[in-house]
């Protein structure tokens, strides 16, 4: 009791972590908002497994002066520009736009009650939600999400 501790193994020195070896078999990413977007528009997605990636994927939203999205009301129902990456917003607001970045379910949260969203409006593979399909949505993630 109280003596001199014993000698340490060469690398569990104090803040020291033992050396990783790499996994033999990587776990598989998940695929990109960019790739569901192009499996969904092409079928090879189903709707529930398009809205689990895309509420965890992260959304570029072009900006304005104030906070917030911006709208385009030349549509049936008022949508929103959305982007699944950098370079499909840049595509439609040009180099130097303003944006912010959210997560699916942030836009399922903050998109305003009676409007829809525009995905990669530039891109090959664009999709609009109307409105009634961001409920659906939002259904879906909340069933999901609290059982």
């Amino acid at each position: 009791m109280g003596g001199m501790p014993g000698p340490q193994p060469p690398h569990a020195g104090y803040g020291e972590q033992p050396p990783q070896q790499p996994p033999l078999y990587p776990e598989p990413s998940p695929p990109s908002l960019a790739d569901a977007v192009r499996a969904f528009t092409s079928g090879g997605l189903t709707v529930e497994d398009f809205q689990a990636i895309f509420i965890t994927s992260k959304v570029y939203c072009p900006r304005g002066e104030r906070p917030g999205f911006l709208a385009l009301h030349n549509t049936p129902t008022p949508v929103i520009p959305m982007f699944s990456s950098l370079k499909e917003l840049r595509r439609y607001a040009g180099k130097e736009s303003k944006y912010f970045t959210v997560t699916g379910a942030e836009v399922l949260d903050l998109l305003p009650t009676g409007y829809g969203f525009a995905l990669d409006m530039e891109g090959e593979h664009r999709m609009v939600f109307d409105a009634k399909a961001v409920e659906q949505m939002v259904d879906f993630t909340m069933r999901r999400m609290y059982g």
